[in-house]
């Protein structure tokens, strides 16, 4: 837990404990317990039918007994950072300084570890709100390389899980996220830039682009968050980091034949790199 009386610069406690900087100054904003329960449901309503947008919501859950309106689901959306996800042209321009790049997987064989990485954040429920998880994925092992939490939709915290990422495995041939304003900003994409690796982003609202990061959120939050309600953000990242370690070394995979993640990615690493 930071504590702000201590002699350790609050940065410093930021990265000892995984934590984005930009949310040192940010404090939760507390949700009445009768809305906060709607955000769950909203939660997993969104994790189990991914297309459905603020009007279908609605109706499901009327459909259960909750009153409420379009306007009202549209804005709870907005608040944990989710939409509607199904192809749809782009009838708007990026924000100025932030560019789109196209869509590189596409009937593309991932074979090795290392050549495909991908991004992506989810919304996680907590006893009084909610905060945001940002992971990178190897996209051929499924394994998680660096994640961070934040109690804000800043960019800082993605640019501080990909740091990790690369400062511990090496770098991919190709990035890919969504068309989120964290990954189009100047500053991420001006990162990987510098380290000669293409970007791909998915096409808007197209979720089945990124589809292995989105198997993580449901695996992540029907394993992990939604069997227990976390009491604070460091409660979150403890459980988290517990859940993800378990998920990387101890959990099989169909897909990988059994394996766990982990050792998906070690046994197809180049020996000088696996060591």
């Amino acid at each position: 837990m930071i504590d702000r009386a201590n002699v350790l610069p609050l940065t410093r406690q930021a990265a000892l404990l995984r934590l984005s900087r930009s949310g040192l100054y940010a404090l939760p904003r507390p949700v009445p317990p009768a809305r906060l329960a709607i955000m769950h449901r909203i939660d997993a309503l969104h994790l189990e039918h991914p297309f459905a947008g603020s009007r279908m919501l609605r109706d499901m859950l009327r459909a259960e007994g909750v009153v409420i309106g379009r306007l009202a689901v549209a804005t709870l959306m907005r608040r944990m950072g989710i939409e509607a996800l199904y192809r749809r042209p782009s009838t708007s321009k990026p924000a100025p300084g932030h560019k789109i790049f196209p869509y590189l997987l596409r009937k593309l064989v991932v074979d090795r570890p290392n050549q495909v990485w991908a991004m992506d954040i989810t919304s996680i429920p907590m006893a009084r709100g909610f905060v945001y998880l940002a992971a990178v994925v190897d996209w051929f092992s499924r394994r998680v390389l660096a994640w961070r939490l934040s109690i804000t939709l800043e960019t800082e915290f993605c640019l501080d899980a990909v740091q990790e990422a690369l400062a511990r495995h090496g770098k991919p041939e190709i990035f890919n996220t969504d068309q989120g304003s964290q990954f189009t900003s100047t500053a991420f994409t001006a990162m990987l830039q510098e380290q000669a690796i293409s970007i791909s982003m998915d096409g808007r609202g197209a979720w089945r682009d990124n589809v292995f990061v989105e198997r993580l959120w449901r695996t992540v939050k029907y394993e992990g968050a939604y069997l227990r309600a976390y009491d604070s953000v460091s409660d979150a990242r403890a459980s988290l980091g517990r859940y993800l370690d378990f998920y990387n070394r101890r959990r099989p995979h169909s897909s990988l034949g059994a394996r766990t993640p982990e050792q998906a990615y070690l046994d197809h690493l180049p020996q000088r790199m696996a060591a």
